[in-house]
């Protein structure tokens, strides 16, 4: 098998680098288990490492270095936080904003899905009464999707909003894991709350 030659090939996040049963991936690129494809995880350059003459695994490591300084990247297993910027029937964006606790330089945006909002009663979930634009999510993120954005969930106790802004101005405190109260007015309103550890 003829060695490709390196070449700075720009590639962004979500583009495929190739099949895992040819390359293995390498920092900045990751398989997905769905198709067993590489996809680069960050915008950069790719290139192709060989394997050692004595490795058992005689397949390249295709990595994606970045062309700029580049912070945290989101991968699929991280814990992000994100500030939600749109709410429809069946979906939310947020530009994430933190990964696994380091700050991200490069806009990423994250989707979630109304079947990927909580755990039980899927189909009854609310898009409107779980997320209001501004708010700040904890969310786990579960593969990089369509459109250059990564699917995102909240399907979990300790994941959905830990920060909200009332209509008067006032951070919320949570009261359940469906509410928020304004402190300045009282009003009460729907959230998809996290359970913040103490």
């Amino acid at each position: 098998m003829a060695m490709e030659a390196e070449t700075q090939e720009l590639v962004t996040p979500g583009q495929v680098l190739g099949k895992a049963s040819q390359l293995k991936a390498g920092k900045g690129a990751y398989v997905s288990t769905e198709n067993g494809t590489v996809y680069a995880s960050l915008t950069g350059f790719r290139s192709l490492i060989p394997p050692p003459s004595d490795s058992v695994d005689q397949r390249s490591t295709v990595e994606v270095t970045g062309h700029k300084a580049h912070g945290a990247v989101p991968q699929p297993g991280s814990i992000v936080f994100a500030r939600v910027t749109k709410v429809m029937a069946r979906t939310a964006s947020a530009d994430i904003v933190c990964v696994d606790s380091k700050s991200v330089r490069e806009k990423f945006t994250g989707i979630i899905r109304q079947q990927d909002v909580r755990a039980t009663e899927i189909d009854k979930v609310d898009m409107h009464l779980s997320f209001r634009p501004g708010d700040i999510i904890r969310a786990l993120v579960l593969s990089l999707g369509d459109a250059r954005a990564y699917y995102l969930s909240t399907a979990k106790n300790e994941l959905g909003v830990v920060s909200a802004e009332s209509a008067a101005g006032g951070t919320m405190v949570p009261i359940s894991w469906t509410e928020m109260q304004c402190p300045l007015t009282g009003q009460v309103e729907p959230r998809k709350v996290a359970k913040v550890e103490a």
